[in-house]
């Protein structure tokens, strides 16, 4: 069984403050077998992090975050990132003809860009630990035990203190492949702890300015 983290922001997302170097010495602090880096619209910092990983004894998942037409989804184990702004069919499609797994993360927080009920897709993550009631995690998880879809957890770290405050168990060899196959095939177990708020507000207090930038680049 591997410990993984799948669902992890670095410096390459627009809100992310963790270099690669510190989400890897994170992940090995916190036990981590695997770890993906899956920042917004951007790969690169994944694709490094994935390279060095195996250095450390990690398994190095590249993937990263889409942001569809409807919201948010994880495409992990691919090399090359999927369009943005298409409908979440297509790029689900797209991520599977890259040999990733198409995951949909935090899908009930509309707030944080979730996509909602969606069945055609490769994974649910059924625990995302920045939660406040663990309302939306709930839903996540009937649904996808509802419609016999694979359930995952992520930390959703924005700051390398909260690498591995949620992660999945894969029944999977150590290497990439064979753990999205895993994913696919459901040999998933979920496991995770509510971040601390003291984590929250410094994560939040670290994602305001590239927020700001962000928005402003949308406009002008």
């Amino acid at each position: 069984m591997l410990k993984a983290d799948l669902h992890v922001h670095s410096v390459g997302s627009y809100d992310g403050k963790a270099s690669v170097e510190e989400i890897l010495d994170a992940a090995v602090e916190a036990g981590l077998d695997a770890v993906a880096v899956t920042d917004h619209d951007e790969i690169e910092k994944s694709l490094e992090a994935a390279d060095r990983a195996d250095d450390r004894g990690l398994v190095g998942v590249p993937g990263v975050e889409v942001s569809t037409e409807e919201g948010h989804l994880l495409a992990l184990g691919v090399e090359k990132r999927p369009s943005p702004n298409e409908p979440v069919p297509d790029t689900v499609e797209r991520v599977r003809e890259l040999g990733g797994a198409a995951v949909v993360p935090h899908p009930f927080q509309r707030m944080r860009h979730g996509i909602g009920a969606v069945e055609d897709c490769d994974g649910i993550e059924t625990y995302n630990s920045r939660l406040f009631t663990g309302y939306a995690n709930r839903q996540a998880r009937k649904f996808a035990r509802k419609n016999d879809l694979p359930e995952l957890a992520g930390s959703d770290a924005h700051i390398a203190e909260m690498v591995g405050r949620a992660y999945t168990l894969v029944d999977s060899e150590h290497d990439v492949d064979s753990l999205i196959e895993a994913i696919k095939d459901g040999r998933t177990e979920t496991h995770g702890k509510r971040t601390p708020w003291t984590l929250s507000a410094r994560q939040f207090g670290a994602r305001v300015p590239g927020r700001i930038k962000n928005a402003l680049l949308s406009v002008f």
